[in-house]
Parts: C-alpha cells; structure tokens; sequence
C-alpha cells in the first residue's frame, strides 16, 4: 500500500487504523529523493526544475511557515542583470533570459514588466562607475546604455534634475529589458507548476536536524511533523540559512541584516520605470497596483527581525522627496523588513558542502529575487548531477578559503 506524506501527515506520522482492523504497524516514514528545505521563490522553483527539467522523481519542499512568506514576499520586485564581473553577469543574464518567458512556462502571469532599470549617477566618481558598468556589460553582450540628463528628462520626466539638489543628477545608466514582476504571483506560479508535477508542498513543518547516516552522507530530516528520509536535501532558506546548516555541522560565512523597504497609498500609473541611486540609497518603482514601492538600505546591525529601525526609512523617504518632489504628498501605508543573508563579497553561495548530499543556496544579499529563475534553474541542475552548474561554478562555497571572492559589493555599491 502506498503512504503519501500529505495523508501521514494527517495521521501525524502516527499508526493508523483501517475500517474493522486491529491497530497495525506504525505508517512507514516518508522518503523523497530530494527535499527542499525553503518554499521562497528560489526553492519552489528549484523543485520545479528538479522534476520538469531533471526528471526527478520524488521531491518535497519542507517551509516553516506559509507558502512565499519570507523573503518573497517582502522584496521590491526588482529585476536587472547589469551587474559588473563576469560570474556576477552570468547568473543574473542568465535568469533575465527566462523572466521574459517565465509567465508561459509556468502557465501562470508572473507580471513581469521590462520597464526599464535607470541607475543614477550623482557624482564624477559615479559617472566613472556607470560608465565603466556599461562598457563592460555591452562587450558581454548585456544591454546597458549610458544617458546624459537631458535624455533622463524624457525618459522619466518625474526625476528633479535641478543643479541645485544636494546631489544633482550628472547621468545614468539604463538596462531597459530590466524591471519588475509580482514576487507572491513568481512564488505561487512556481508552486502551481511543481505541484502538478507530483512535487510536495508542505508548509508548517519546520526542519529541526538534519539526520546523517555512518558514512556522513545526509539521510533526512527531523521537523516538527515528524522524521522525513531524503536521498539529497537542497537548502534555500534566505535569511536563516546559518541556522538550518548548523544542525549539519556546516558553519556558513554569511550575517543577516533587516533590509528596508516601503509602499506608499495607491495612485494612477504616474511612474513609468524603475529608478536606483546609489549614492542616496533610495529606489523606486509603481506597482500594478498603484503603490509606490520604495527600497531603503540594510540596518547597521545584524539581526532576525522583520521590522528593522525606522531611521532607515526616515533617511529613504527624505532622499525620495528630494529626487522626486512630486511625489511629496504621498502617504506611506506599511513598511517592512527582509531578512537578507550577507556574505563577505556580497554575492551568493551556490553548490555542494562538506556534507555529502548536502547542498546549498544563499547569500544573496540584496540581489536575491532577480535571480529566481536563473537561480533556481543551476541550483537544480546542482542537485541533479552532484555538482556545480558551470553558471554556478564561481560561487562555490570553499571560495572563502582559497580567496578567489567575487566583490560584487564593491563593484555595484548598492545591489538591488
């Protein structure tokens, strides 16, 4: 007879009694191939590949919580690739590839809208930068494209291009297949997909240990709906990815900081594109659904909370009113927290670990739901075969202990 895990778990991994029967032996553990620990949009997606593109057979994916209810759903929607060293440009092009077709895939509108990315420059220094970005990104075959104020003035007419700012609009660069999609439609998009593939979702079930076998390879996992067996177990679990490696012995090189973030009251499309500046750490783009959707920086301080200091905020909105005076008026409605996984380069770890079987996904940062597809999609291929993706290749976890980082940090400023 066959167990699903959803009906032994409505069993409470417990025995079980048939019609008329005597109690029997207790249900057999449940046993997947692949468990996903993480039901973001990185391990939703991640399944799904495992089992359309890879042909895996059984996959679960394990979430503490709900269903896109970490990071996915507490980003500002922001899509680009127009990053600087090559790794850094392989993995975010190779994921604006698929956003573009990401809707026809799943079966399901992910609301990706190539709008256009315009980072702004507001010193010599960040002329020099951008430039630099932009002449890197065309010879690997990237759009990017440098425009003076007077070309910013017709391509987002709201920007206040006065000399007279605090710090005056000099240029910017714009990747105009870049822009933003609906994050929760991505994370249920995805779910839908695997599920109809046979993929498990089962939310509220924490991950409590990871179990090893005598050989150390991963066996499965300890959560608080009972033991789970695994073949291989994938860890996406943005901002406590630390934590979850721990029970494996796995000490991982990365911080976690609140990131800030904010959405105004609801207006008639007014803003036609996403605007970045680095310098004044503020970025905005409208919603489908009117809002203003404002980013603001990391807290100074490492930390688990989804709130994060109100400075931040403070600090965002005076530069946003300034770059942007007609938006002064507007009222906030909610703001929030992220929890972003930092490591020392500002980039992300993907691949295999010390532990047999074990694999991991994380340090993101700031970039993390641009990413999705194309993260997603190596980190699969990861999995399936037992090792790096050439994508995935340079961010290899043991580049912390040969030196060979990828400073993205350095190279973008800020790396929304």
């Amino acid at each position: 007879m066959k167990f699903s895990f959803s009906s032994l778990v409505k069993q409470g991994l417990s025995d079980h009694r048939g019609w008329g029967e005597q109690w029997r032996d207790p249900a057999p553990q449940p046993s997947y191939d692949v468990i996903i620990i993480g039901a973001g949009g990185h391990g939703l997606g991640t399944a799904y590949y495992l089992a359309k593109k890879y042909k895996v057979g059984r996959i679960a994916v394990l979430e503490k919580g709900w269903l896109g209810g970490g990071n996915t759903g507490r980003n500002t929607t922001i899509i680009r690739s127009n990053y600087l060293w090559e790794a850094s440009e392989g993995i975010y092009n190779h994921a604006l590839n698929l956003w573009k077709d990401l809707s026809s895939e799943l079966n399901y509108n992910v609301m990706y809208s190539p709008r256009g990315v315009l980072s702004l420059s507001h010193t010599i220094h960040d002329v020099q930068v951008s430039k630099r970005h932009v002449h890197a990104n065309r010879l690997a075959g990237i759009d990017n494209e440098w425009l003076e104020p007077n070309q910013i003035a017709e391509f987002c007419p709201q920007i206040n291009l006065s000399p007279k700012l605090r710090y005056p609009v000099l240029g910017g660069a714009l990747q105009r297949r870049g822009g933003t999609a609906r994050h929760d439609a991505v994370a249920w998009g995805y779910a839908r997909a695997a599920d109809a593939l046979g993929v498990d979702i089962i939310q509220n079930c924490e991950v409590t240990g990871i179990t090893r076998d005598n050989n150390g390879q991963v066996s499965g996992v300890e959560t608080t709906r009972g033991a789970i067996k695994a073949g291989k177990i994938g860890v996406v679990a943005a901002g406590h990815t630390s934590v979850v490696m721990a029970m494996a012995g796995v000490r991982m090189p990365l911080e976690s900081y609140p990131l800030q973030a904010l959405v105004s009251e609801p207006i008639k499309p007014a803003f036609p594109c996403v605007v970045m500046s680095s310098t004044i750490h503020a970025y905005m783009s409208q919603s489908d659904k009117g809002e203003l959707v404002i980013g603001a920086g990391t807290d100074q301080y490492v930390s688990y909370s989804q709130t994060g200091g109100l400075y931040i905020d403070s600090h965002t909105l005076e530069a946003i009113c300034e770059l942007f005076p007609i938006f002064r008026r507007m009222r906030m409605l909610r703001n929030w927290g992220g929890i972003v996984d930092v490591t020392a380069d500002r980039s992300p770890i993907i691949g295999t670990t010390p532990v047999p079987g074990l694999f991991v996904n994380c340090g993101w940062g700031t970039g993390g739901f641009k990413a999705t597809p194309g993260s997603a999609d190596v980190f699969a291929a990861t999995i399936a075969n037992g090792e790096p993706h050439p994508i995935a290749a340079p961010f290899r976890l043991d580049r912390f202990r040969t030196g060979n980082l990828i400073d993205e940090g350095a190279a973008a400023a800020v790396a929304h």
